[in-house]
């Protein structure tokens, strides 16, 4: 019998994706490094889901987890460290990956490394399926679709209301650290070029945000849906008022990552954030104080503005773990569209990927 397996059960962000699929009547099988910590989890979700104990150390035994038919959901990171053993299991086993990364190294690696060898296997990769980055996927292609034909640019913004820097889970502090010296990209004049510290404003909720481009699975998966697309920018706007400036030491990365031993030191800061923990402890469900609003807006090539999309939303965290217990359940039980590195709307179709991001709390605004 084909099953949901998932991997990084115990952490943070798989935490919440096994309650997510136990409350959505799943009974996924649930496997980390730690066998103490996985029947605490298990014993806690009631119903007796099956464990079993992996780590990416010995990838035989996360290859042991997954057989063709199965849906794999990976929540372990640092992805660009940690990640590759959970994308081979599911790319050998020809089965459906799905991930809570938001890393654009490892989004990028799927793309372009993993998704030829996955497709030849018919295993299917759908990577970055939470709040980085459905929900830009979502707003963009909804925008795109108003837009018609004559839209060239799309431009995503991910906004943050609330203390997000209380919420920010231990993983995702150490993701971000490792992010700090890998190339960021964008998609212009129809490919992907390398991208430092560009920044814009976006009108949200009638009020000026700012936004920082980043790499995102947006680049690969929009212009080849639509192939008048010659430039997709996303943004993401946590950091306020030091957008600007984040952006000016953005545009230095090359010149720091280049200096001796710099990638050493983010990644022993971010083996010091795992191990100390802190930050997000998990709240009841919709009490974190943090929403989300996600924006995207399509251009035609004189620059004019064509059509707009604003999503409104909750916890991102909370988001995360539903849109994955969501995508789990219907892959499990239709199948998705394709094979090889895909992405959401690619996988499942914009109405019933609208459908599905709905049941996580995500919904469709008219612009302010």
């Amino acid at each position: 019998m084909a099953r949901i397996v998932l991997f990084g059960a115990t952490g943070f962000t798989g935490r919440l994706t096994a309650e997510a699929l136990t409350r959505r009547g799943a009974r996924p099988l649930l496997a980390g490094r730690d066998q103490a910590r996985l029947t605490a989890l298990a014993d806690s979700l009631g119903g007796d889901p099956p464990i079993a104990v992996a780590d990416v150390g010995r990838p035989e035994s996360v290859r042991a987890l997954v057989a063709p038919g199965d849906v794999l959901i990976s929540t372990v990171g640092p992805f660009t460290r940690w990640g590759e053993a959970a994308v081979a299991a599911a790319t050998e086993a020809g089965a459906v990956y799905l991930d809570s990364t938001g890393e654009p190294t490892f989004i990028k690696r799927i793309f372009q490394r993993y998704g030829p060898a996955a497709a030849t296997r018919g295993a299917a990769l759908i990577t970055a399926f939470g709040y980085d980055y459905v929900p830009g996927n979502l707003a963009a292609a909804l925008a795109l679709r108003k837009a018609g034909a004559d839209a060239v640019r799309v431009d995503v913004g991910y906004f943050v209301g609330g203390d997000m820097a209380r919420r920010a889970s231990a993983g995702t502090r150490a993701s971000m650290l490792g992010m700090l010296l890998e190339p960021m990209y964008g998609f212009r004049e129809g490919r992907i070029v390398p991208e430092h510290g560009r920044t814009r404003r976006f009108l949200v909720d009638g009020r000026p945000r700012h936004g920082l481009s980043i790499g995102a699975t947006e680049h690969f998966t929009l212009p080849p849906a639509h192939p008048g697309l010659r430039e997709v920018n996303v943004y993401l706007g946590w950091l306020g008022g030091l957008t600007k400036v984040a952006g000016v030491l953005a545009r230095a990365t090359p010149v720091i990552a280049a200096l001796p031993g710099a990638r050493r030191v983010t990644e022993a800061l971010a083996d010091r954030v795992l191990r100390t923990g802190g930050g997000a402890a998990a709240p009841a469900a919709g009490v974190s104080g943090v929403s989300s609003r996600i924006v995207a807006e399509a251009y035609d090539a004189r620059g004019r503005r064509l059509s707009a999309v604003h999503l409104s939303g909750g916890d991102p965290y909370e988001f995360t773990a539903g849109v994955l217990a969501w995508a789990a359940i219907t892959a499990l039980a239709e199948g998705v569209r394709g094979t090889g590195a895909l992405g959401p709307v690619d996988a499942f179709g914009l109405d019933a990927l609208t459908r599905g991001c709905a049941t996580a709390g995500l919904t469709v605004r008219e612009p302010a």
